[in-house]
């Protein structure tokens, strides 16, 4: 597969992704980060990483 064409650090394990809508977006999608720890979204490509530091667990 292609490289990512953004990586976008995060903190939650649940990110949105909408292209950065406009024109030129796609459709929102939710896109789950698993245990490597990144997610690319299949649409854009771009690939969400999960901050290292970020607290695990259950938010508030």
């Amino acid at each position: 597969m292609a490289q990512p064409t953004e990586t976008i650090t995060v903190d939650h394990v649940v990110v949105a992704c909408d292209g950065a809508g406009g024109a030129l977006g796609h459709p929102r999608v939710y896109l789950n980060i698993e245990k490597d720890g990144f997610v690319d979204c299949p649409y854009c490509g771009r690939r969400y990483q999960l901050d290292p530091n970020a607290p695990r667990g259950h938010h508030h």
